[in-house]
């Protein structure tokens, strides 16, 4: 079996995706705009050989990368980033090579415009956003008077919560049709409630190998714009309406032979049109693992190794290891370089050095979004985490309680 990975030195945990693969004697071939010398030891013996570009956005250069291989090797079996910056770009490659392990040019919208996901959530009996098409101004206005404020307005195909906008009242609404930027922008009613995505690896046959669920207390979009404390935690079990929801989204989009990460909201006030408090609200749907560290989060939480098991998907087409570990509530806490914390890393270390599971720095790319210090921790209850994270943010607010058990 011959695999191209794209860029498999980005995000650094992605090696051991790699590795997997090598492990279970897939010819793993790279492609990626870093230099040879910079790979770890560990990515090297992983790959049976890399091929370097300039510039991974110059399509011609990716077709030589692909070109170049299937000559030394044979037909390639699959193209894949995991990387959600890279999704058309490995479609667009598996179209022109012919490779039908994955989606190809004319599927991957349904997965990457916010649009076209809702016909599938409604597919799937999941209550979804209510939208609108950003046209013009009076348009907007119409939609407004339907859902009233505030509304959010971000990017139809865009990544994570960057260029997206909160309006609270018309003059919001006047100042973002006033800069706004040349590209299609999607306008959705407002949703009050935490983040609870729908994460694991799924076979060929939709057959969920894996499944378990994280919460996200702040939204994403007020932890990029508004700098509030980046922390989320990994459940210890998923909750059965979330499990159920996320088998019909994916049996409803037919995802197969992926890492899926589902995203969901879980109502914290009614919502007339989509639900109560506690329902389950779909979101966005990615084919790829969730971002940051949250695989890492994901094996300490669930004692498993979830790269081994894509890898084992891959190539097996099941995951071929047992795990019977314990379950634990896997929590992140990502600190910002500009705000004068009480706690220093060194006693947060102290006094939780038994729980950590991970200190480290979050790259640059991803900080924005994530924090710039890394500190991860496992307890086994909400009571313990909470205390974490309040140790951990002081002098920071703008942390809401979550339930303790």
């Amino acid at each position: 079996m011959n695999f191209v990975f794209i860029s498999p030195n980005f995000p650094t945990a992605y090696e051991r995706f790699c590795e997997g693969l090598h492990d279970n004697g897939v010819n793993v071939l790279g492609i990626g705009d870093a230099s040879y010398d910079s790979l770890s030891d560990r990515l090297k013996n992983a790959l049976t050989e890399y091929y370097r570009v300039e510039d991974m956005r110059n399509y011609d250069q990716m077709i030589r990368a692909m070109g170049y291989f299937t000559g030394q090797y044979g037909k390639i079996d699959w193209v894949e980033s995991n990387n959600e910056y890279w999704m058309e770009l490995d479609a667009a490659l598996r179209t022109d090579f012919n490779i039908t392990t994955g989606l190809k040019s004319d599927q991957i919208m349904r997965y990457r415009s916010k649009t076209a996901m809702k016909k599938y959530y409604k597919k799937a009996g999941v209550p979804a956003a209510r939208y609108s098409q950003v046209v013009d101004l009076e348009t907007a206005k119409q939609f407004i008077d339907e859902v009233g404020y505030p509304v959010i307005v971000k990017p139809d195909r865009g990544v994570g919560a960057l260029a997206t906008w909160r309006l609270e009242n018309d003059d919001d609404l006047r100042e973002f049709f006033h800069q706004i930027p040349e590209r299609p922008y999607v306008m959705e009613e407002y949703i009050t409630g935490v983040v609870e995505p729908y994460d694991g690896v799924i076979n060929s046959k939709g057959e969920v190998l894996f499944a378990a669920s994280h919460i996200s207390p702040n939204s994403i979009m007020d932890m990029v714009n508004e700098g509030v404390p980046v922390y989320y935690y990994v459940n210890k079990q998923v909750a059965p309406d979330i499990e159920d929801a996320g088998k019909r989204v994916l049996k409803a989009f037919d995802v197969r032979s992926r890492f899926f990460h589902l995203e969901f909201f879980r109502l914290t006030k009614d919502k007339e049109g989509i639900g109560n408090v506690g329902d389950v609200v779909g979101l966005e749907v990615n084919m790829r693992p969730a971002g940051g560290f949250t695989p890492d989060m994901l094996n300490y939480s669930q004692s498993v190794d979830v790269f081994r098991i894509w890898a084992d998907m891959i190539a097996f087409d099941e995951s071929r290891t047992t795990y019977s570990g314990p379950k634990r509530f896997c929590v992140y806490c990502g600190r910002r370089d500009e705000i004068p914390y009480t706690h220093s890393l060194e006693e947060i270390g102290t006094e939780y050095g038994a729980n950590l599971a991970m200190m480290t720095r979050m790259p640059d790319a991803l900080a924005g979004t994530m924090g710039n210090q890394v500190c991860i921790a496992c307890f086994d209850t909400m009571r313990q985490v909470n205390s974490f994270v309040r140790y951990a943010f002081v002098p920071q607010k703008q942390i809401p309680p979550v339930e303790e058990s």
